[in-house]
């Protein structure tokens, strides 16, 4: 667990969140040397499947280009694929 102060936690504040976030660090932000809050990873709350689904049935409905769109960007990333070394 890190200590820092509240002037370093306000002067480095998103190199803090990024270290949080990516890192899982958490800070005891200090003032005058005494502890006066915490810097922790949020939890992350699970989805559930009926969730997800509700979610696909309320989303907006897709525009005509869409298909097309999908058909150009998989093409796309097909060639992009380097063919398997391992492969005879």
């Amino acid at each position: 667990m890190n200590r820092i102060s509240a002037t370093e936690a306000s002067r480095k504040f998103s190199e803090i969140l990024n270290r949080t976030r990516y890192a899982g660090e958490t800070f005891i932000v200090e003032r005058n040397g005494e502890p006066v809050a915490e810097i922790r990873p949020a939890k992350r709350r699970a989805v559930s499947g009926e969730e997800v689904m509700e979610r696909i049935r309320n989303a907006p409905p897709v525009d005509d280009a869409f298909h097309e769109d999908m058909a150009a960007i998989m093409a796309e990333s097909r060639s992009e694929i380097s063919p398997d070394p391992w492969e005879d």
